[in-house]
This record gives structure tokens, C-alpha cells and sequence, in this order.
């Protein structure tokens, strides 16, 4: 199978009308926030802008595609508890047993399906405005260690760790 054959998941989380005024008159355009993932720990976003909202999303899943990053899942859920923000965002995602699902709002739920993550629970404290809620989920995703590093650094086994997890 091609690199850019397997199939991914696209969510829109956001079109906004945006006007440019000039000499000439408004310039209406539509910007697209736009997340896009693979389901199985790869996940991207991005912002298109364009004169049609369907150019504005297509370059902005063209655009999350070649920024993806990679998150280490550990059974369905994020291996520890992170916190993390972005201006007055500030977001905190908690690893969650199976079977409690993600218990997110709109935006971060949108990323968290992206990604592949099952099992979940997250806040928003401050401004939840899209935008700095999509950056600082994906600032939290680039801090998250794999569970190998946190239980050599811990200097448990990975069943102990999951064991908290698993509550």
C-alpha cells in the first residue's frame, strides 16, 4: 500500500467568514481549522484559507497531512496525566479505564477521534476558543512520554502503571 493510500480521518472543527478590508472594498475569504488523523496515533492540524469554503478545507487537510505527529496510546487511552496551555487555554488530559470513553468537549473530542484515543477524560479551564484549544491539546500530544520511559523513569514494571490506569 502507498504512503498516502491508508485512510484517514478528517474533522472540521471550525469555517469562519473572515474579511479583509482595503482601498477597494471587503474581500470576503473563509478559513477552515481543520484535524486530521489516522486513528492509530498520528494526528495533524492545520488552518486553510481560501475565496470558497471547499478550497479552504482541502488546503487545510492537505496541510495537516504533512504536519502530523506522532502519540503514544497505551490501550485505548494517553499513557500518564498531562497538563498544558496555550494563551489563556490551559487543557488537562487524564488516562481513563476501558469502557469510559472520551469525555471531552466538541474540539478536543474531534482531536482525540482522530488520533485513535478511546478512552479519556479532559478539561478545559479558560478561553476555549478553538484555535488555542486545537494548540494546546497538540502541545500536551508533543510533552506525552511512551509508557516504556515512564516506567523505566518511575522504576516500575508496565503492569504496575497500567494497574493505576485501569483504577
Amino acid at each position: 500500500m502507498a504512503r498516502g493510500a491508508e485512510e484517514l480521518i478528517e474533522k472540521i472543527i471550525q469555517i469562519r467568514r473572515v474579511t479583509k478590508v482595503t482601498k477597494g472594498g471587503k474581500k470576503l475569504r473563509f478559513a477552515a481549522l481543520v484535524v486530521v488523523g489516522d486513528g492509530k496515533g498520528r494526528v495533524g492540524y492545520a488552518l486553510g484559507k481560501a475565496p470558497e469554503v471547499p478550497d479552504a478545507i482541502r488546503k487545510a487537510i492537505e496541510k495537516a497531512k504533512k504536519e502530523m505527529i506522532e502519540v503514544p496510546i497505551v490501550h485505548g487511552t494517553i499513557p500518564h496525566r498531562i497538563e498544558e496551555e496555550f494563551s489563556a487555554t490551559k487543557i488537562i488530559l487524564r488516562p481513563a479505564p476501558p469502557g469510559t470513553g472520551v469525555i471531552a468537549g466538541g474540539t478536543v473530542r474531534a482531536i482525540m477521534d482522530a488520533v485513535g484515543v478511546t478512552d479519556v477524560v479532559t478539561k478545559c479551564i479558560g478561553n476555549s476558543n478553538p484555535h488555542n484549544l486545537v494548540k494546546a491539546t497538540f502541545k500536551a500530544f508533543e510533552r506525552l512520554q511512551s509508557l516504556d520511559y515512564v516506567a523505566k523513569k518511575r522504576g516500575k514494571t508496565k503492569e504496575e502503571i497500567l494497574e493505576r490506569v485501569r483504577g
